[in-house]
Formats: structure tokens, C-alpha cells, sequence
């Protein structure tokens, strides 16, 4: 299934070990690019984030950020260090300063280390976390597949487009070239000029292998066909496209180089801007 590399997700869960809120973004990059931020007491788990990011998406640049708050028991005191209290206290009553200011009780609590906290059981805490976030992910995938069939859709009306413009070139073939041998006739009867039947037809055969665009229509349809084959592979296909986008636009480049008129100079514009707009949105998928 064709995929965005654009998408948002948010997840909080919460249990008897706290509440913790993963939110995610991801946008179009060339590779996979992760970032990743979360509390420093569960830096530890950066590596099992990042392989488990990994396994769910291929592309794109994500932004992953856990907010994290342990739930702490409830007691009818906080639970102080109170040795270190007295401490922080008779260290700033040993200084030698003139006439100190009074020292703020609040200053004390904010501390390191004045109010104990709990120590975290970071194994089961870690297994909880990691889960949460598959779960996050998951949504996160079903963002981005969203996205991506709507792009598809996109893409597939624009292959249409692009095949109906390929048909009508290859069914004025042979007018295009009947209209080339009529006008060199009507200027040669205005010059009242007689032609040599054998060396117009000479002159008229190199004429049109100049302008033969077959092969050009040929691989034009065979790139068509391969990016709707494409669309429907369930692996990332993003660079897949992008190449396919460039051979396009090649054929399409020849094509209006070797336009002989107006009809085949405006198809080969017409395609072209066919092109650019499946381009544009290629580099958002996957």
C-alpha cells in the first residue's frame, strides 16, 4: 500500500507506574532520519525507540518525543533528606559574607536530592513504555497509509491523463505525416518548381525518420503502465517513482523536441506538466 511519509500521532496512556504521552511526526526525507527525545532517567531506552521506529517505517523524517511523569505514592509528608538539609544549611551558614540574607526554605527544597523520590522500577516501566509506543506507531501507519491513498488516487488519474495524451500523438502519426508531403507540395507549386517524385520520397523517408517518435510513445506507455504496477506493490516505492518520473520527463523532453506541429508540441507540454505534478507529490511518499 502506497504510504505519505507526512503524519501526526499522540498517544497517552497512563497506569499505576505514571502517564506517559508519545507524540510523533514524521515528514518527507530522503532516508530515515529519527529524532528522539525523552526524560534522561529513561535515555536508556533511545536504542529499543529507535529499532522499534525503524521497523515500522522505512522514510521520512520523524520526531519522536515521550513526556513522562511518575506517579508517585501518596504520603501526607514529602519524603525529605533531611541530613542533607542541614548540611546545604550549615554550609551557607559557614560562609563569610557580610550581613547574609536569611535563607529561603523553598531554595533548600529545590535542592538535588532534598525530596526523595521513589526509586522507578525501570524494567517493567520500560516493557510499558515500549508497548505504548508500537501502539503510537500503529497510529502513526494508518495516518500515513491514509495519505498514501490519497495520493495514489492522484497519481493513477494523472497516469490516465498522461496515456490519453501518448494515444492521441500515436493516432496522428500518419496524418502528421501525409500533412508534411502536402505542404511541400503547395510550396513547390507556388514556386512553380517541379519535383523529382524519387527525390521526395528520398527527402520525405529521412524527414520522417527525424520525427519518428514511436519509440518516444513506446516508452512513454511502458513507464506509465510501470508506475501503476507501482502503486500497488505494499513495499516503499517512493524512489522507485521518483525514477520513473525522471525517465518520463526524458520521453517527454524528446518528444517536444521533435514535435513537427502544434498538436505535438503541446502534448509534449502537457505531459511534462503531468509530470511535474506526480512529482511534487511523489516526494511525500514512502
Amino acid at each position: 500500500m502506497t504510504a505519505s511519509m507526512t503524519a501526526f500521532a499522540r498517544l497517552e496512556e497512563a497506569a499505576n507506574w505514571g502517564k506517559a504521552t508519545w507524540e510523533i511526526r514524521s515528514v518527507n526525507h530522503r532516508y530515515l532520519d529519527v529524532s528522539i527525545r525523552m526524560p534522561e532517567e529513561l535515555r536508556m531506552l533511545e536504542n529499543s525507540v529507535r529499532e522499534l521506529i525503524s521497523a515500522h517505517i522505512k522514510r521520512g523524517k520523524v520526531d519522536c518525543n515521550l513526556r513522562f511523569d511518575a506517579e508517585q505514592s501518596k504520603q501526607d509528608k514529602l519524603p525529605l533528606n533531611i541530613d542533607l538539609a542541614n548540611t546545604l544549611i550549615q554550609a551557607a551558614s559557614s560562609l563569610d559574607i557580610d550581613k547574609p540574607a536569611a535563607i529561603n526554605p523553598l531554595d533548600i527544597l529545590r535542592w538535588p536530592g532534598i525530596i526523595e523520590r521513589e526509586s522507578m522500577d525501570l524494567e517493567s516501566i520500560s516493557s510499558a513504555l515500549l508497548k505504548s509506543l508500537e501502539n503510537a506507531l500503529h497510529l502513526l501507519v494508518e495516518s500515513r497509509e491514509r495519505e498514501g491513498t490519497k495520493l495514489e488516487k492522484m497519481l493513477s488519474d494523472r497516469c490516465q491523463n498522461a496515456s490519453q495524451q501518448v494515444s492521441q500523438i500515436r493516432d496522428k502519426l500518419p496524418e502528421l505525416t501525409n500533412n508534411i508531403r502536402e505542404r511541400y507540395l503547395k510550396k513547390a507549386r507556388e514556386l512553380q518548381i517541379e519535383l523529382n517524385q524519387e527525390r521526395l520520397e528520398q527527402e520525405m523517408l529521412l524527414l520522417a525518420q527525424k520525427m519518428d517518435v514511436a519509440e518516444e510513445l513506446d516508452r512513454l506507455d511502458a513507464h506509465i503502465e510501470e508506475v501503476e504496477r507501482v502503486l500497488k506493490q505494499s513495499t516503499p516505492v517512493g524512489r522507485r517513482l521518483d525514477f520513473l518520473m525522471q525517465e518520463m520527463n526524458r520521453e517527454a523532453n524528446t518528444l517536444g523536441s521533435k514535435a513537427a506541429n502544434v498538436d505535438m508540441s503541446n502534448v509534449s507540454v502537457e505531459l511534462k506538466v503531468l509530470i511535474e505534478q506526480m512529482r511534487e507529490q511523489i516526494q511525500n511518499i514512502e
